[in-house]
């Protein structure tokens, strides 16, 4: 949510700079800008819309410099006005991008103002840039100026300044919001994603909370929270430029949607390798944490929840023991009674998610030392937060409705449910043989669900005039159906609500008529028979069906009632392979209805605010 790229260098940083922004605005925004120092001037251009049109008004001014700061802003604090664009300047001096948000912005806003200064706009960035000000005007240099102003900031921010006072170097701060800085040769740069830069460097260090960097051309200084010189480790970053361009695709949604075999078989490279499900997968001390588990406890929000949900039957019923799952914004604000023999689990795509990061440090302070992240960013804060960590081996997921991210989630916690199982001594080899099958046959099956395409097209193009849809799921696939829902609404617009199959006469049949499309998970397990009960409820009040069958499922199409089949049940693992279908079907009623795929209204990437 958000994005930040700066750069210092001796050539001209300006394209830098809106490649940068150009590379983040998967992570959702309405406004972009950029600043920099051109000579004894702060030059700024900001605009609403895409960067494209920020890009076009800065080629139009004729902007060049060899330092600056870019942001992509997604409104928080004040609508959506070039007036509230980032960056924002302090008397024609000083430049600040700011990811975060400050909670003692209106507090700080009136001493400044008793202070003589102006507010130009509705934000609390500005904020930001004239208690940095105020602290230069004072005689600080711009390193001790943003520390001095940091100390005084409630809340969670990532920072970049620039100050014409001091042209040769940037200076960064974060706490509680990602930031890195990239190293080049005669040049250096910042960045909340390492995908801001991949173009220009792939060695990074990643900024610690409450660190403070001085970047100059020449070399990098890190500070921690108590103003300390440290040494941060630098890493070489494996994100590829071909993973972030679209190749033949229309959307990096479609894209994404159509590289989950690889993504599935990445993840499930190591477990493959080891023919076994050995607790040394999540980590070299694993064996003895996950021994000493009495449960777990899963915390994530959005599709991650729903991967949790999905996971509570598996570890339920494979492993024995019991599992909750918790919506992160929630569980960070309750009293909660601890178990210190839970395992506590945290699933987020990015690693940066707030309300995750913040439920684990809430649980850790309730005494909670078992603590695993489920993830898909090396080096992101939750799992460097986290006892022990599973990297999904997605690759880089620039849609933000998330797709491989969220089938890659469900293979790893499929493998902790059978792992903990033979921890539990719950697991016979001839069912780890089972369930490593399983796993190797997966890819190929979710190839078969993607073939379904051409089918989903169809029915995609019935529910483009439609303005509500229900879903419906039982057991282990009722999270699918929810997923399914959520995926309809973030990209189609369409109203969307899912409903465990056997609660639909206790209120949600109210709504069922010609014109409420119901779409059915009807994959053929135990609870067949009961979804079917469902569906001729359905039928009676004049609604229409879509299905998504298994081969083997004993009933067909009728009127009223559209059936796809998936080219053979896969027993377990099913949820994850009907996953697949409820994403097309999202997809494609997304290009019928012309809605913007990629970049969906009001929504980001990775939430790094509450």
């Amino acid at each position: 949510m958000c994005g930040i790229v700066g750069a210092i260098a001796g050539r001209d940083v300006v394209p830098v700079l809106i490649e940068g922004l150009k590379r983040l605005e998967y992570r959702g925004y309405d406004s972009a800008g950029i600043a920099v120092l051109d000579g004894q001037d702060v030059r700024r251009v900001r605009r609403t819309g895409r960067v494209s049109e920020m890009e076009a008004a800065a080629q139009a001014e004729g902007i060049s410099a060899v330092i600056g700061i870019g942001h992509t802003r997604w409104a928080t604090h004040g609508g959506v006005t070039e007036a509230n664009a980032h960056p924002h300047i302090s008397y024609g001096e000083l430049a600040v991008v700011h990811n975060g948000i400050i909670e003692n912005h209106d507090e700080q806003r009136e001493r400044l103002k008793a202070a003589g200064y102006t507010f130009e706009s509705q934000t609390d960035t500005e904020v930001i840039a004239h208690l940095i000000h105020h602290y230069q005007s004072q005689g600080a240099d711009l390193l001790m100026a943003v520390q001095q102003a940091v100390r005084e900031l409630i809340g969670a921010y990532a920072i970049a300044v620039v100050s014409k006072r001091e042209p040769g170097r940037l200076i960064a701060a974060r706490v509680g919001c990602p930031l890195l800085v990239g190293l080049g040769e005669g040049e250096n740069f910042i960045a909340s994603d390492v995908s801001a830069i991949i173009q220009a460097t792939r060695k990074v260090i990643f900024l610690e909370e409450g660190d403070t960097a001085e970047v100059t051309r020449e070399q990098v200084r890190v500070f921690d929270a108590h103003n300390g010189l440290v040494q941060r480790d630098i890493h070489v970053s494996d994100v590829s430029l071909a993973s972030l361009e679209l190749g033949p695709y229309r959307h990096f949604m479609q894209k994404e949607i159509h590289e989950q075999p690889r993504a599935i078989a990445d993840t499930i490279e190591a477990v493959m390798g080891a023919n076994a499900f050995v607790p040394e997968l999540f980590g070299a001390s694993a064996g003895e944490v996950l021994r000493e588990v009495e449960g777990v406890q899963i915390i994530a929000c959005g599709t991650s929840y729903y991967a949790g949900l999905t996971a509570r039957y598996w570890i339920e019923a494979i492993s024995g023991l019991p599992c909750s799952v918790e919506i992160a914004s929630e569980y960070r604000y309750r009293k909660v009674v601890a178990n210190p023999k839970q395992l506590v689990v945290t699933i987020s795509q990015s690693g940066e998610t707030l309300d995750t990061m913040e439920a684990l440090k809430y649980a850790k302070s309730l005494g909670h030392d078992k603590t695993l992240s489920i993830c898909n960013v090396p080096e992101s804060a939750i799992p460097r937060a986290s006892r022990l960590v599973y990297y999904t081996r997605a690759g880089a997921e620039i849609g933000v409705a998330s797709t491989k991210a969220f089938t890659t989630q469900l293979v790893a916690l499929f493998t902790l449910a059978v792992t903990l199982a033979k921890l539990q001594g719950r697991l016979s080899p001839e069912h780890e043989a089972e369930h490593l099958d399983a796993l190797r046959r997966l890819p190929g099956s979710v190839q078969h669900a993607l073939n379904l395409e051409p089918q989903i097209i169809g029915w995609a193009e019935r529910f483009a005039p439609k303005q509500h849809a229900l879903f419906l799921g039982r057991g282990v696939h009722y999270p699918i159906a929810l997923e399914g829902a959520l995926k309809l609404k973030e990209i189609s617009y369409i109203h969307a609500e899912a409903y465990p199959a056997g609660e639909l006469k206790h209120g949600p049949l109210a709504l069922v008529d010609s014109a409420m499309p119901v779409v059915v998970i009807a994959p053929n397990d135990s609870l067949l028979e009961k979804v079917k009960s469902n569906m001729q409820e359905v039928r009676a009040r004049g609604g229409e069906l879509f299905v998504f069958a298994d081969d083997d499922s004993q009933f067909g199409s009728s009127d009223g009632v559209h059936v796809i089949r998936a080219p053979r049940h896969v027993g377990v693992l099913s949820p994850v392979v009907h996953a697949i279908p409820v994403q097309l079907l999202a997809y494609h009623a997304a290009l019928a209805r012309g809605t913007d795929v990629d970049k969906p209204r009001n929504l980001a990437k990775s939430v790094t605010v509450e």
